[in-house]
């Protein structure tokens, strides 16, 4: 029997219906249930990527709950206000959430929480998102783990037989609606210009991430191992915006790869993947600050050069090393970036150009579709050498033999740079050193229709090797 006093289901980054944990304890409670989305304006603002791929995620998901006879409520503003209103005007008993957990979401749940039961009001959190709480692993100790793989071996410890929850859970309507604003008027994403128009292979929403999943074990699965550094190979899951968004959950994926028959070792590789999305999360809940400040604080002894050419250069791709530039030009036109050459383009802003890595994490923040506050800084962190268990410091990625190693016969480079597409697989990387006959023969004039590199990169290396000199010696 429904009781008469809905309750609220706000979604946050779990737009999904299947395998989510709050939805299946609202619709438990024998309630009726209102479905709630808030964009939160207390919060660190979205980038232009992450609201385009918003917008269509919450379409598919009120379209997906209408098909159960439900909707999805819009509201903007102050979370807290938000439901605070929704609870007085619908008289609803009970609000139903999946926990985030970087510093500014759980100090405004905790609050949250405090205020609605003052109010008398059931507040129930669960964990959609992740497949161990934060604060359940930890050292002999007692302390958070620093350290990806001890983590790791300790978290799978405690991650529980993982049952799929009822994709089918029925979602009872209540009454009256109440009112809510149009996704439309929101403007997520400004359609003119059209910069986005690139990012039309991404499907937002549930039914893309689960078409998703089973694109990468039909094939890219059984030989992750060996292709997932290859930016020339379709050969990792590009699940990561849906990860992101919670179009799809870790659980879901966890099932998936153990319930599948791949070679030996393949699972392993990726979910150790997922264990670092889990252990970025992880730090992020034990030091919030994650995102502005070095982990290690003897990096702020470090000197950053204030290089804006440069940091243009990169931005656009044009820094004259093939690989970099067809890494960033990738992430401007797709909103995403093989993960390899994530590694390459931050090293190099951050070691051959000597740039703060916190203006490439709000590069990133801003620019891609699967941007998360817990990866974000973690990896960028781990690049610069400032993280846990991070990258060593003296460990300087040289984008000419990265690209050699990992994009052999240059396919990658020649896609995302057209203009190099005629050179030769030895001088894709290094087109400096391609003869005059070959750089006429393959239309490349340096300095005019492609960059010379803006800087050496063996000198930039003695450069920031010089410059971490403070920071090694304390």
């Amino acid at each position: 029997m429904t009781s008469p006093a809905p309750a609220i289901l706000w979604f946050r980054q779990d737009l999904r219906l299947a395998d989510n944990p709050a939805l299946a304890a609202a619709a438990a409670s024998g309630r009726a249930v209102i479905p709630l989305y808030v964009l939160d304006e207390t919060a660190r603002p979205l980038g232009g990527a992450s609201r385009w791929w918003l917008e269509r995620s919450l379409a598919a998901l009120d379209a997906d709950l209408r098909a159960r006879g439900s909707r999805l409520v819009f509201r903007r503003g102050d979370p807290r206000l938000q439901i605070g209103e929704l609870v007085a005007t619908t008289g609803a008993e009970a609000v139903f959430w999946n926990r985030l957990y970087d510093g500014h979401s759980v100090a405004r749940d905790s609050e949250l929480k405090s205020d609605l039961k003052a109010d008398g009001v059931e507040a129930i959190s669960c964990n959609g998102g992740l497949l161990v709480e934060p604060w359940t692993v930890k050292t002999g100790a007692g302390d958070p783990y620093r350290v990806f793989t001890p983590y790791w071996r300790a978290a799978q410890s405690k991650i529980e037989p993982l049952p799929a929850l009822d994709a089918e859970t029925q979602i009872s309507a209540p009454n009256h609606w109440p009112d809510s604003d149009n996704l439309s008027d929101w403007k997520l994403y400004e359609r003119r210009p059209d910069w986005a128009k690139g990012f039309n292979d991404w499907t937002p929403g549930e039914a893309g991430a689960r078409a998703a999943l089973a694109r990468f074990l039909d094939e890219p699965a059984a030989t992750y191992a060996e292709d997932r550094d290859r930016p020339d190979r379709v050969g990792t899951s590009r699940l990561s915006p849906h990860l992101h968004f919670g179009e799809i959950g870790p659980r879901q994926v966890w099932r998936a790869l153990r319930g599948r028959d791949l070679p030996a070792g393949q699972a392993d590789k990726f979910l150790a993947e997922i264990g670092w999305r889990e252990f970025n999360h992880h730090l992020l809940f034990h030091w919030p600050d994650l995102p502005i400040r070095n982990f290690k604080s003897e990096f702020d002894r470090f000197e950053w050069r204030d290089d804006e050419p440069g940091f243009r250069a990169w931005a656009r791709g044009l820094t004259g090393y093939p690989i970099v530039d067809a890494g960033m030009r990738e992430l401007w036109a797709t909103g995403w970036m093989h993960n390899r050459v994530r590694m390459i383009v931050a090293s190099f802003l951050i070691k051959d150009l000597m740039i703060d890595w916190r203006r490439g994490e709000a590069w990133f923040w801003d620019t891609l579709v699967d941007a998360d506050i817990a990866q974000n800084a973690g990896n960028w962190q781990w690049v610069a050498g400032s993280g846990a268990d991070a990258s060593p410091w003296f460990r300087i990625f040289n984008p000419v033999t990265q690209g050699q190693k990992f994009d052999p016969d240059g396919d990658y480079v020649r896609k995302w740079i057209p203009e190099l597409a005629g050179l030769s697989s030895k001088t894709v990387h290094a087109p400096w050193i391609a003869s005059d006959s070959e750089l006429q023969s393959a239309g490349v004039r340096l300095g005019e229709t492609y960059p010379r590199p803006v800087v050496d990169h063996a000198e930039a290396r003695e450069r920031a090797l010089d410059a971490y000199v403070p920071v090694r010696n304390g």
